[in-house]
């Protein structure tokens, strides 16, 4: 049964569909990531995306669901480019409480989603798939489940890293101690890899199954790879 956090008038209301903690996040990468960039550079960076995805040609009046949606940078970044209806799905229920007010949050599995047939009209997902445990399953699962939820003309977006040359090259550079030592965002960065690596190199090294089921289930309207990231919007199929 859902319940909605009410504890703390500060604090965002959360719709709980699994038990807090039920699926673990590791607190250590937690720590890194809010050591990787402030809220604020992290908000600047998804609005970018976001228009570079086109966003703003979309009806604001769209209903959009983050998946993975952490601390809720991108749902900050929608509602400055105005849209209304917003929902963040995430397993850590630490991030999702440090979201600002205006958004619907989901403690939930993304492999599960809480949410009716074909009751969605857009999808993102701004590196979130490459946590995921199982490869190529879970993949399966939560494409499956964005599918489903998916109105007929709905949208699915991401970005994820990708193993391009420049990200071979920051993987090498953050490797070394200098560089830890002196640039604490790749110090940080440096965590997150050690704390996820298993499914961070598994993602890495599935690109052709990955874009594959991609395709399979979405249209695709944008499918590149730039600066160790791939960016993927497609269509319902």
């Amino acid at each position: 049964m859902n319940t909605s956090d009410s504890s703390k008038t500060s604090s965002p209301a959360i719709e709980r569909h699994i038990a807090s903690g039920e699926v673990c996040c590791d607190p250590v990468w937690e720590e890194a990531y809010r050591r990787f960039e402030s809220p604020e550079e992290e908000i600047e960076k998804f609005i970018k995306r976001l228009k570079a995805m086109g966003f703003q040609n979309h009806d604001p009046d769209n209903r959009v669901i983050e998946l993975f949606c952490g601390r809720g940078g991108g749902l900050t970044a929608l509602k400055r480019l105005g849209f209304n209806c917003l929902e963040g799905v995430d397993l850590s229920e630490t991030l999702l409480l440090q979201n600002e007010p205006g958004a619907k949050l989901h403690l939930a599995d993304c492999r599960d989603l809480p949410f009716e047939d074909a009751t969605v009209d857009t999808v993102v997902i701004h590196g979130g798939l490459h946590h995921l445990p199982d490869l190529p399953e879970d993949l399966a699962r939560v494409l499956s489940e964005v599918h489903r939820v998916l109105s007929s003309e709905g949208t699915f977006h991401i970005v994820e890293p990708w193993l391009t040359p420049f990200l071979r090259f920051v993987h090498c550079m953050v490797e070394q101690p200098l560089v830890r030592r002196l640039y604490k965002r790749g110090d940080a960065l440096a965590v997150m890899i050690e704390h996820e690596r298993e499914t961070y190199e598994q993602w890495l090294n599935q690109p052709a199954v990955i874009r594959d089921m991609l395709r399979q289930n979405f249209l695709p309207i944008l499918d590149r790879t730039a600066w160790g990231k791939l960016h993927f919007s497609g269509r319902k199929r």
